[in-house]
């Protein structure tokens, strides 16, 4: 039987990110903590951070989905 695929909400995802950002605990304690993968909150960091200039600039982002 295959395992089946967790799907994790954004809303969970920001927020082990920017427990990660705020260095209030290491990458080992929040994987450990939350069960997750390593690799999963490193990659959910590079998309943070990515697509931080969203957050200081709505309206560009906005008018480029509209786009």
């Amino acid at each position: 039987m295959s395992k089946k695929r967790t799907n994790y909400s954004s809303a969970f995802k920001t927020k082990l990110v920017l427990e990660l950002l705020q260095n209030e605990s290491t990458l080992a304690q929040i994987v450990s903590k939350h069960n997750i993968l390593p690799q999963n909150l490193v990659n959910w960091k590079k998309i943070f951070l990515a697509n931080a200039e969203i957050a200081m600039e709505p309206s560009k982002a906005v008018k480029e989905y509209k786009e």
